[in-house]
């Protein structure tokens, strides 16, 4: 089992960050990130063009779990 998780960050402050994955390895993080899809700038997919139509810019990030910082899914 991992210790990353992923975060869903969006620039408008009336959205809360997601968290959409955690228990990642490092690498499978930053196979995550890595991906065009996971980017308001580089994304092409319909999911991600219309999510950038309605919330504006968004990326996910990874950061590595640490017990002082409760997760909130």
């Amino acid at each position: 089992m991992g210790n990353y998780y992923i975060t869903r960050f969006f620039d408008r402050s009336d959205i809360p960050d997601q968290i959409l994955k955690t228990g990642l390895t490092l690498e499978e993080a930053r196979a995550h990130c890595k991906d065009p899809e996971t980017s308001a700038k580089t994304a092409t997919s319909i999911e991600a063009v219309l999510r950038t139509k309605n919330f504006g810019f968004w990326f996910d990030g990874y950061e590595q779990y640490r017990p002082e910082k409760e997760l909130k899914l």
